[in-house]
């Protein structure tokens, strides 16, 4: 989605950050936007500065975790023009994690007013085209009424923050090992697991932080049910290249659906390979049956992966010649020319 002519070529960028070693973590801007929602309807949008909000104690979101997220980038480009990347598929999530969880959901239109205003009131965080970096947008809905019993609130906030970001892991495609956690399970079957909703991720802290501790930057969990099948990382769907040429990605109602991996999947079909979306047993990947392996994500793009550690066995992929396998770097180089 294109900003037009709603934003200021001269801006952009003006604030003067080291772009290439921003990471990927809060940063204070100008400001964020928000509706409130009371009386079965919601508000124009207003705007912010203030880093803190205010909240009551009895908020379900703070009680029962009612509140949902979504995450994607605004990108200054070649041509000097600001685009968002598919906002429309980042609403159309929102919607469904609010369904699930019983909040009301704001339309496409006023979801991407509200993306389009905040990357205009931050625009001097757009880090520049060239740099490799992105204005990432943080979309929060939460119940902000009160409710002491088990019940959604009547009344909510969305919000959406802009933080100018570099990438998740530093060095971009530089490949990282990965652990497949065996005392914990991500999401139950027919759980929240498919929808962006706050607690999912809460649950990963503990293993992701014993991992880093162990030497890998990032977990990949199996199913719940069975703990044979691949379902995805700590906050990063899967995909691997098979030893026939194929585009493999797992088959699960307990996963996120990922926009990046949806892009992908288009771009590796335009291609003309074959993409399957299918239970991954985790003994194909054990036994090499893939060639290339990754995360992909809006934080991260493409995290290639140099080893998965299961069970006291380690598979590689990659190699010191060739670290990044030639579709990975391929889509990756795709995506970022869009």
């Amino acid at each position: 989605t294109r900003l037009n002519s709603q934003v200021d070529e001269l801006e952009v960028g003006k604030a003067n950050l080291d772009w290439p070693n921003l990471g990927f973590q809060y940063r204070p801007t100008n400001s964020f936007v928000y509706y409130t929602y009371e009386n079965n309807k919601w508000s124009d949008i207003k705007t912010s500065n203030d880093e803190y909000i205010p909240i009551h104690i009895g908020a379900t979101a703070l009680h029962y975790g009612q509140a949902c997220f979504e995450g994607l980038k605004a990108f200054h480009c070649n041509d000097k023009k600001v685009r968002i990347f598919r906002p429309q598929e980042n609403a159309k999530r929102m919607k469904q994690s609010c369904d699930r969880i019983c909040m009301p959901s704001l339309t496409q239109e006023q979801f991407i007013q509200a993306a389009k205003k905040v990357v205009k009131d931050n625009i001097e965080f757009l880090p520049p085209y060239g740099t490799g970096g992105a204005l990432y947008l943080r979309p929060l809905l939460y119940g902000s009424g009160p409710k002491i019993g088990l019940q959604p609130a009547d009344s909510y906030t969305f919000l959406l923050m802009a933080i100018p970001v570099a990438d998740y892991y530093k060095g971009g495609m530089k490949p990282v090992n990965a652990v497949v956690v065996e005392e914990f399970d991500r999401a139950a079957p027919r759980g929240v697991g498919n929808v962006k909703v706050a607690g999912n991720y809460a649950a990963d802290i503990q293993a992701n932080i014993a991992a880093k501790k162990d030497g890998f930057p990032i977990c990949l969990y199996l199913d719940a049910k069975t703990n044979t099948y691949i379902e995805e990382f700590s906050t990063s769907n899967f995909f691997a290249i098979h030893k026939s040429g194929a585009f493999v990605t797992p088959n699960s109602l307990a996963i996120l659906e990922s926009i990046t991996n949806k892009s992908l999947m288009e771009i590796a079909r335009s291609e003309g390979i074959d993409v399957q979306i299918r239970q991954i047993s985790i003994d194909e990947v054990m036994n090499g049956d893939f060639t290339e392996v990754a995360a992909c994500g809006t934080a991260v793009v493409i995290t290639p992966i140099s080893s998965v550690t299961y069970q006291n066995k380690t598979v590689h992929f990659g190699s010191e010649t060739e670290p990044v396998g030639p579709v990975l770097k391929r889509l990756y180089d795709r995506v970022r020319a869009i």
